[in-house]
């Protein structure tokens, strides 16, 4: 787990040890325990590199590393398969001077060249120069944990895991007024047609499951995807057939994750998926887990779920930390918070999740596993009951399946009405009509400059799963719009404390195996994630197995937002959007409105969010 950054050109003037330690020296949150730099002779590559000590704790695993008089590599993440794939590679002839992963990643590929990405199990943003063949080749992971921003105008490719480096090797910052339109109307923070677009014009991000290649000789940049899920689904497959294969592969992904030279920890939310690791984890021997966990609470707060966390970590013997958001330091955290992040943030939830990995770092604890994804490849969302409704309704089965009756009966507030009705009957019809009704309410956003509006209203980035199912809504939520969001508040939050972040859930061979089960596994009889929730029965208390409640990590951001310091800044940050005409003037006058963190409403939290993108 660390930061990297490069610069490829034929201009010699461009490549400097100089500007590479620019680059790396805003990236010393992500590896705070050294630093290596690489120029090559003719000087037309630099590579640069920031070290957070995880695997291998010795000098000899220092990057860039050199591979074979030809290959140089750095490296930021895990490769958590490593051990096997050394194995595999040295019965054919490779040796290892290392005990590291970034060892492993490298002598495969080459073997195996763009090919060793399929026998990756990880979360990585690579890169290795060929000098033989004068070619870059960079990959970023399956889901995008890891990040891998660049810029590249033909003269110059550079590279880094955050933005903030580029702008070090003075890369120019032209806001994205797209991506401020998506964002301030629907909440948007990628484009689902152009995955590579970011908040900079002039800056891309390598999409997930994807790779890179460069060639200096032809000054010709490819990108391809090399991993994709294709639902296809296995109806034959039993109850107990589906229960044992989801135990075996979720805990050989814990068991994977569990490896380390350091301490690992677990967040502890209080919900089912972070108690579930936490309860697997006590299962699995391992001599690095600290047995140790991290909760943000919000005392007095009603979304507070210390006393759910209480329980596991009492259960499981766990000595457990809480870390809470104090009302005065939301100004001075939210500047901490998007300094990192680089990008806007649509509620206050990242700010208590800072707060966890702060709490870890100061306990000694340099990796969290962490229930990130679950939602996503298992229904955990109260969205996602419309989208089986629909499936069931379609097929005809809605009714006697006695699934509405069944939800109903635990609390879910969600109905399936007319409208539901038509959209099960007309899919294309009801998708069309939505994305209009979308397109106008976004154009008629009240508070947006009208001229802005109007320059951006053709660029709305609305899209929909390709299918009225469940398993096209998760596929939507996974691999289309919403996961990477997420995914990039977790990388950014953890590295500014130099803490890693693993997320069992989302190793790729266990969400390919989710995709393939049938929906009623993953919402039955009223309940969210069932197969997660059976095959925990037994093993966490009943309160946290069948809970009713989805809270969302939420904290208290109403309270927050009525702190006189953090009105003043609010009404600052609309004062800067309004000069700089993404906002009407109007604004000015109205009334600041707390909302909580996750209601449909939340404008005002976003334009301060915003308005750090200006300064």
């Amino acid at each position: 787990m660390c930061g990297i950054a490069g610069i490829i050109s034929k201009n010699t003037e461009l490549i400097s040890a100089q500007r590479m330690q620019q680059a790396t020296a805003s990236l010393v949150h992500r590896g705070p325990e050294g630093e290596g730099f690489y120029v090559n002779p003719e000087r037309t590559v630099a590579l640069g590199h920031r070290r957070l000590c995880i695997i291998d704790l010795s000098p000899r695993a220092t990057q860039p590393m050199h591979y074979l008089n030809r290959y140089h590599i750095i490296h930021n993440g895990e490769l958590y398969n490593y051990i096997e794939l050394k194995e595999k590679l040295q019965k054919k002839g490779y040796h290892f001077n290392t005990a590291s992963d970034t060892e492993v990643i490298v002598a495969a590929f080459a073997a195996f060249g763009k090919n060793c990405l399929q026998e990756f199990d990880g979360m990585f943003a690579f890169a290795i120069w060929d000098h033989k063949e004068q070619q870059l080749f960079a990959a970023r992971d399956r889901f995008g944990e890891k990040p891998f921003f660049f810029f590249y105008n033909g003269e110059q490719l550079a590279f880094a895991s955050e933005m903030k480096a580029l702008w070090s090797m003075d890369i120019p910052k032209h806001l994205n007024k797209a991506m401020l339109y998506n964002f301030l109307s629907i909440d948007y923070t990628g484009n689902p047609a152009d995955p590579a677009e970011t908040f900079f014009e002039n800056i891309q991000k390598l999409p997930p499951a994807s790779f890179l290649n460069y060639s200096l000789s032809r000054q010709e940049l490819t990108i391809e995807k090399y991993w994709q899920v294709y639902p296809e689904t296995n109806y034959s497959i039993t109850e107990q057939e589906a229960l044992t294969q989801f135990n075996v592969l979720l805990s050989d992904s814990i068991k994977k994750r569990l490896r380390s030279d350091v301490a690992i920890g677990t967040s502890l939310s209080g919900g089912l998926d972070s108690s579930t690791l936490v309860a697997l984890c006590d299962q699995l021997a391992s001599g690095q887990y600290s047995h140790k966990c991290f909760t943000a609470v919000f005392p007095g707060f009603e979304k507070d779920e210390y006393d759910y966390a209480k329980q596991v970590a009492r259960k499981f013997g766990l000595e457990h930390h809480t870390t809470s958001v104090k009302d005065a330091e939301v100004l001075s955290l939210l500047q901490k918070l998007m300094d990192s992040q680089e990008e806007p943030i649509a509620s206050a939830s990242p700010l208590a999740q800072y707060k966890v990995y702060e709490a870890a770092k100061a306990n000694g604890v340099t990796v969290l596993l962490d229930g990130q994804g679950a939602d996503e490849v298992l229904a955990g969302y109260h969205k996602f009951y419309n989208w089986y409704w629909l499936e069931l309704y379609r097929q005809k089965r809605l009714g006697k399946s006695g699934e509405l009756k069944a939800a109903s009966a635990i609390g879910v507030s969600e109905r399936f009405g007319l409208k539901n009705k038509i959209a099960a009957l007309a899919p294309e019809l009801s998708a069309g009509l939505l994305q209009s009704r979308k397109a106008k309410q976004s154009y008629k956003h009240p508070d947006l400059d009208p001229d802005f509006a109007f320059a951006h209203k053709r660029e709305l980035y609305y899209s929909l799963p390709s299918g009225f199912d469940l398993n096209s809504a998760l596929y939507f939520q996974t691999f289309v719009n919403g996961l990477e969001e997420l995914l990039r508040l977790a990388d950014r939050n953890s590295m500014a404390h130099g803490v890693e972040v693993r997320l069992p859930f989302l190793q790729h061979q266990l969400v390919e195996f989710l995709f393939t089960l049938p929906s009623h596994y993953k919402i039955h009889h009223g309940w969210t994630k069932w197969i997660l929730r059976k095959s925990v029965e037994g093993l966490l208390p009943d309160s946290i197995t069948w809970r009713k409640d989805k809270i969302g990590f939420e904290p208290p951001q109403k309270s927050w937002m009525q702190n006189k310091e953090c009105q003043i800044a609010i009404q600052n940050a609309k004062e800067i959007l309004v000069q700089n005409k993404i906002l009407r003037s109007s604004v000015l006058k109205k009334k600041i409105q707390p909302h909580d963190a996750h209601v449909a409403e939340n404008r005002e939290w976003k334009y301060w969010s915003v308005a750090f993108l200006f300064s």
